[in-house]
């Protein structure tokens, strides 16, 4: 059975993927992102910033993988990021940086970006390498000022990019979303469907098997 490795160490993306049939390996890349970024051309668009991020990802956890998983497997990375007035927004790392980001985002429209690599790999080689960048609208809300204060109190806004969840707490103060849902937890299952036929291989043949 084709293995299914999941270059993330996203709750949200794990989650996703289970929810969706799908039981995956989880290796977690080693991936500099900050220091990749900084490689880049300035004036790189922003959707292939997260992808070359994500394929970054996904080449890394495959060097990692152990011959028997490398034997028959897709390896999928994913990156994350907001796109909003003009610049590109990543995990806020810090209570104060939270605040102050979300202090733009209050009221105004985002675009989330989600780069996907996906990689399959079958007797030790890579023999398809696909890649797309979902990306949704998200109207935000404009949260109290004790609201966001006990928002970020929680902690769950500073490792998440955009500093905001969908499917969590973070829902109380999205307006509304234009686009794919899932893409904006972290994973495009529409999207991964797409690249995983690109392969040849159809999405049924990941679902997990009682």
């Amino acid at each position: 059975m084709t293995r299914v490795v999941l270059g993330s160490a996203s709750a949200g993306r794990l989650r996703v993927l289970r929810q969706a049939g799908i039981d995956p390996l989880v290796v977690v890349s080693d991936v500099d992102e900050d220091a990749l970024i900084a490689s880049l051309d300035p004036g790189t668009p922003p959707e292939a910033v997260v992808l070359k991020l994500a394929n970054a990802k996904a080449v890394s956890v495959a060097a990692q993988l152990p011959p028997n998983v490398a034997a028959d497997c897709v390896v999928l990375g994913c990156d994350s990021m907001l796109y909003l007035d003009g610049s590109l927004r990543g995990k806020p790392g810090s209570d104060e940086a939270a605040l102050e980001q979300w202090g733009s985002m209050a009221g105004s429209t985002g675009h989330l970006l989600t780069g996907h690599a996906l990689l399959r790999i079958a007797d030790n080689v890579i023999t398809h390498t696909e890649g797309e960048t979902g990306r949704t609208s998200v109207q935000f809300g404009t949260p109290k000022k004790h609201e966001l204060a006990a928002y970020v109190n929680t902690g769950e806004p500073i490792h998440v990019a955009g500093a905001f969840t969908l499917d969590g707490l973070g829902g109380w103060f999205i307006d509304r979303i234009e686009g794919d849902p899932s893409n904006v937890i972290g994973l495009s299952l529409p999207l991964v469907r797409r690249l995983v036929e690109a392969t040849g291989t159809p999405i049924s043949d990941l679902w997990s098997r009682p």
